[in-house]
């Protein structure tokens, strides 16, 4: 089967969850004898790829601009696949998926990764969110299959617009850990093994690591290392980036590969204060490493199934402090079950859908 990837800005070794996600799962479904192309934005590709681990890589260029370089993406990756006698288009997040009645109109199935209500993020405007909450109805309406990564999304699909057949909960994953250590690294970024609090995410309002800033503030004995960057330099990323520096905060700006790794593999404990998520990855992984993880009490995270102890009101930054001098303080070291959140099994299922 022939299918195109879109909704992404591409991979690999590019920043977001959707990426992230599609990174883990493309090469997954390459392996199992899917032909698969995941059309990038050619403004973030930083590379001349056109195969990464047997998934075909098509450049496609987008006005690098907040409010189009989604849609008018998706529209010329959907035209590209068209062109190409692909069998099935497979849109991730809702803003794309405004385009998912045009995908049928040019003959293709369309499937469609709802990642979240994105239309709840604080950065959009009200005539983005309008936008984005269209292209969660035309996605939900039109496309052939729905695969949700939770069961909240499931849920406001089933409540919002009554469709309950072909949609699909299949969670996100995460690949094994990498435990290791990166001595100069550490050095070069002032930290010390188990530390520091580690914040991975990007620096956008909904993540809230401003709150973070805040609680640790006068913390004594650990850094806080922010792990991350923003796409489009604002004045919230600005402000926080000042904020975290004053506050001594570490920033190491976006990476991947042995840097991140050992940050993960050494952390005190993993902060995730966000009032908004799907599910998240990067939760995810803190957990796979074995970390002790703190996360906002907003439905995706308590989808997770943490211990109470490991949730704070989310936006409360008292809470968040208190909760964090009690973790820090703990010598247990917690087990999770991510027999959920296989890659393997999760690309094995969404083969299936295709095939439907």
């Amino acid at each position: 089967m022939k299918v195109v990837v879109t909704g992404t800005r591409g991979i690999p070794n590019i920043m977001g969850g959707v990426e992230t996600h599609c990174e883990e799962l493309c090469p997954r479904l390459a392996a199992l004898g899917a032909d698969i192309t995941v059309v990038r934005r050619a403004s973030y590709a930083n590379d001349s790829l056109t195969e990464w681990k047997g998934v075909k890589i098509k450049d496609i260029p987008s006005p690098k601009k907040k409010a189009f370089e989604a849609i008018v993406h998706t529209f010329r990756a959907i035209n590209y696949a068209a062109r190409n006698h692909s069998e099935i288009v497979h849109i991730n997040a809702v803003g794309p998926a405004l385009l998912a009645p045009y995908a049928k109109l040019r003959g293709m199935k369309v499937v469609f990764t709802h990642h979240g209500p994105d239309y709840d993020r604080e950065k959009w405007g009200k005539a983005a969110k309008m936008m984005l909450r269209l292209g969660e109805r035309m996605g939900v309406k039109y496309a052939d299959d729905i695969i949700v990564i939770s069961d909240v999304i499931r849920n406001i699909i089933k409540d919002k617009y009554g469709r309950t057949e072909r949609v699909h909960l299949i969670y996100n994953g995460v690949p094994a850990p990498d435990i290791c250590d990166f001595p100069e690294y550490f050095k070069e970024l002032g930290i010390e093994p188990g530390k520091y609090v580690l914040g991975m995410c990007r620096f956008v309002p909904e993540k809230r690591l401003h709150d973070l800033v805040a609680a640790c503030k006068g913390l004594e004995g650990y850094k806080l290392v922010l792990a991350g960057d923003t796409d489009f330099e604002d004045a919230y990323s600005r402000q926080l980036k000042s904020d975290a520096r004053a506050a001594g905060a570490v920033l190491t700006g976006f990476i991947r590969g042995r840097k991140l790794h050992s940050l993960l593999s050494h952390a005190a404990c993993y902060v995730l204060p966000s009032s908004h998520e799907g599910l998240p990855i990067a939760l995810l992984e803190a957990m796979s490493y074995g970390r002790k993880v703190l996360v906002s009490n907003i439905p995706a995270n308590l989808e997770v199934g943490l211990p109470d102890k490991y949730y704070f009101h989310c936006g409360n930054v008292c809470s968040l402090k208190e909760r964090l001098d009690a973790i820090l303080k703990e010598e247990a070291t917690p087990e999770y079950d991510m027999s959920n959140y296989n890659w393997d099994s999760i690309a094995s299922r969404v083969i299936q859908v295709y095939k439907l």
